[in-house]
């Protein structure tokens, strides 16, 4: 498929119904649905994958550099998750979505990754080793209010120590993707890094293999 171009609205316009529409209609319902992961979708993907594939894709990386409220965190004691910022770029993973059912597995999709709209949804364009693939992925504007820009290392370690919403500590969830990472064979030097800091600072088991 063709890549069209990314669903870029105002806060106050992102309805995450109106942008399912959107994608719904760029993707047209025939072509393969294929799904770029780069965190939590890769360890923790909730769908079922006919295919999956390593995946590059270049002009995003993968930062820690999106508040969570909710998920990692609290109003009070926000976490961060990881997103797909502009610049450089980002090894991943790309899903095939069963035709059968990619309908009800982009809904279940959405009702993960977008329910307040926070995201731009962009078909990416990943070069895979069996060829190039557009894949639907999430990305996240340097002008969202919940891009926070690259944090210094105390307040990092804050986050890491103290964060934790409804799907637990920011810490496990950092953990989880450098473990995610490493069983795909995929380097992430800043993600190693971020484990070394915790480990010296005891906030991770240092023989926890990570």
């Amino acid at each position: 498929m063709s890549l069209p171009p990314p669903v870029l609205l105002p806060p106050a316009l992102r309805d995450p119904a109106l942008l399912l529409r959107r994608v719904r209609r760029d993707w047209g319902g025939e072509a393969p649905l294929w799904v770029f992961g780069y965190a939590s979708l890769i360890w923790r993907p909730e769908f079922d994958a006919v295919e999956q594939r390593p995946a590059t894709v270049h002009g995003w990386h993968r930062a820690l550099e999106m508040v969570s409220r909710v998920n990692r965190g609290t109003p009070e004691r926000p976490g961060l998750v990881f997103a797909l910022v502009s610049g450089g770029s980002c090894r991943g993973i790309v899903y095939r979505l069963d035709p059968a059912r990619a309908e009800q597995e982009l809904e279940r999709l959405w009702l993960r990754e977008m329910p307040t709209g926070v995201y731009d949804p962009r078909w990416l364009p990943c070069r895979t080793p069996q060829g190039h693939v557009a894949a639907l992925g999430f990305t996240l504007s340097r002008a969202s209010p919940n891009y926070t820009g690259k944090l210094g290392d105390e307040a990092l370690l804050a986050i890491l120590r103290d964060a934790a919403g409804r799907y637990g500590r920011t810490l496990d969830y950092v953990l989880e993707t450098a473990d995610g990472l490493a069983r795909c064979g995929i380097r992430d030097r800043e993600i190693e890094r971020l484990v070394r800091l915790a480990r010296a600072h005891g906030l991770a088991p240092g023989g926890h293999g990570r």
